[in-house]
Order: structure tokens, then sequence, then C-alpha cells
């Protein structure tokens, strides 16, 4: 009996463990990539998702500015993005050195010096970036279908201040954009709406 407990209990955690980190079917990485895009821009943007082995490849090409990325199956919850293709160097980076096993604060100070130093090319104008979310309990990883999700607005603006730009460090209102990391080559303004 002690045996079939232990194997039960065996099964349950690897099953859970399955699920949470399963490689979803091409087409629903794009369907719920694109939860994220404009709607307009929906149908020429590039998304980049998981093959079934977890390597991050390009799932469908694009013919317009946006490249737009899959949920990431070894993360918990469910998070999509897009950004325009300017930002493809700093978010490629970023990936090559989250890879490296490297902390939050070494990645933003290796493409900090990276980027003074021109070795990292950083957007000359604006830039956009969505992120769309939920809890796992509110997709559903079969139908590409979420109900309850986030979308955030983030717009960089390399060495941006509120000086330059007359925003506060922290939002006064709800849905009031405001800047973080200002001074430095991932400047950017981040627009929250209201969580309903």
């Amino acid at each position: 009996m002690k045996i079939f407990l232990a194997l039960l209990i065996l099964f349950v955690i690897t099953s859970y463990t399955f699920a949470q980190n399963k490689v979803l079917p091409k087409e629903v990485q794009i369907k719920m990539a694109l939860l994220s895009a404009p709607a307009e821009k929906k149908d020429s943007a590039a998304v980049y998702g998981y093959s079934p082995e977890k390597e991050f490849i390009l799932l469908r090409k694009g013919s317009n500015e946006l490249i737009c990325l899959a949920d990431d199956p070894d993360q918990p919850g469910f998070s999509v993005a897009c950004y325009h293709k300017d930002l493809e160097p700093f978010m490629q980076r970023g990936r090559e050195l989250r890879k490296q096993k490297k902390t939050f604060e070494e990645i933003f100070a290796a493409r900090e010096k990276e980027a003074k130093s021109g070795k990292l090319q950083m957007p000359k104008q604006p830039t956009t970036l969505f992120v769309y979310s939920s809890s796992k309990e509110d997709y559903n990883d079969a139908t590409g279908e979420v109900k309850k999700g986030y979308l955030r607005s983030v717009i960089y603006i390399p060495y941006a201040t509120p000086q330059t730009t007359g925003l506060p460090l922290k939002p006064e209102a709800p849905g009031m954009p405001w800047m973080m990391d200002p001074g430095t080559h991932a400047a950017h303004i981040m627009i929250n709406p209201p969580v309903k």
C-alpha cells in the first residue's frame, strides 16, 4: 500500500510538472502571442515561440515592424509580448544573458555597458512593447482563449529622464504614465491600465 501511494504521488507530481512545462502546438502559440499585438498589426507580425524541444524559434515570418513572443513554457503564469523590431538587439541580448544564468542586475549592467560603448544598438526613436498576461487558471492552452487578461504598454526612450519627458517616477493615478530606469539605456514609460 505504501509503495502504491508513493507511486501515485510521484505520478501526480510528474503530471503536474509536465502540464506546467509543455510546449503548445505552433498554431496555439501564435494565436496566444498575438493577444499582445494591436488589432491592425496582428496579421503581419513575426512570431517567435518554442519547438517541442523548447528551443526558441521563429514560428511565423512577419512583414511589419512588430515581433511577438509566445509564452515561455518554463515560466509560471501566462505572459506574451509584442515589441517594435528596433528593440530586437536589446531583447536578443537579454535572452543570451538569461541563458547564461545571469541575474537581473547583471543583465542590466551588461546591456548598459554595451549600449554606452555602441556595441548594443538601442532605438533612436521611441519604441513600444506590449505585454499581455494572466494567471495559469485564466487561460485555456488547448484553445488559446484567455478569460482575464491584462495588457500593459511600455515605451522605450533610451536615456530619457523625468526632466526631458515631464513624467513622474511613479504613477499618481490609475493608468497614469510614469518612468522607469531614467537616464539609462533601458529608460521607459510604463502605462498600466487599472485592473478591472
